[in-house]
This record gives C-alpha cells, structure tokens and sequence, in this order.
C-alpha cells in the first residue's frame, strides 16, 4: 500500500466524532490530537520496518511495557536493543481498522495489523489486533503501553 493509501484509509477509519459537523474549540483540539496519534502510529510502523532505533529511543516513555502475542513483557530497554540487534526483522505492516479514543492527554489506539515478518530467523507472519496507549507529556507524545494478540 503506497503512503498516500495508508494516510488515505487511515483518515476513512477515524472516528464519527471527526464529521463535517461545525466543531468548538474542543473538539477542534480533539481532531488535532488524533491526527497527531494517527501520524505517530504511521511512523511507528515504518520505524519498524526500517529497524530505526531512534524513533523507538524518541517515542517509547522510560517506564513503556509491551506485551507480545505470547505473553512476554518487553521494556523500552528491551525494545531498543532488540532494534539495534536486528532480532525483529519486518518485511511488511499493513495496518487496517485504526480507532483512536482520546481520554484528557492520554490516547488509546487499537487496530488490525497483518504482518510480514521474522524473529531471530523464526517466522512470525500473521493477523494480529494490537492496542498502543499514548500519554501527551510536556507537549509530546510518548507509548506507554503495547499488546498484540495473534488472531485467525
């Protein structure tokens, strides 16, 4: 899927609170909150797929837990070293389904991804539904938390 269809069928996905209907200043914030969330998310998939170490260094909060498919607790220090040693090996994300739920500075996003993809050689290809939740701290965002469960 080119950028331009991603950005494209993510924005068809946002939610209802995001129509065509006059808005006040909180929900304009709202809007401007979610596009940032929706961009984040698109630049995490292709940090992934790039292995960049410095978007994760840059995103992930000091104190970030994900959890993986198969129940593994995974740190921010886990995450960066596993970029830097190649562990995880991406060859395609097509992510599908995004709704982000705005809560004050904290954003919830979950979604569709089928993945492309390999781990220490180990082929880890699939559907999967993930959640990522988003803190705005100091004027930024940053994940706090991550899960994905393997679905059919």
């Amino acid at each position: 899927m080119t950028r331009t269809a991603l950005v494209l069928a993510l924005l068809l996905n946002l939610p209802a609170t995001l129509s065509a209907r006059p808005q006040n200043s909180s929900a304009t914030h709202d809007q401007e909150a979610i596009r940032e969330v929706m961009d984040l998310e698109r630049q995490s998939k292709e940090a992934a797929i790039r292995r960049d170490v410095s978007f994760v260094e840059r995103t992930l909060a000091d104190n970030y837990v994900g959890i993986g498919p198969l129940g593994a607790v995974v740190t921010k220090a886990d995450t960066v070293a596993a970029r830097k040693g190649a562990q995880l090996h991406y060859d395609s994300i097509e992510i599908s389904e995004m709704v982000v739920r705005l809560y004050g500075n904290t954003a919830v996003v979950t979604a569709r991804a089928e993945v492309k993809g390999s781990e220490l050689g180990e082929d880890f290809s699939g559907p999967y539904r993930f959640t990522r939740v988003w803190v705005k701290r100091n004027g930024r965002w940053q994940a706090v938390s991550y899960q994905a469960t393997v679905t059919r």
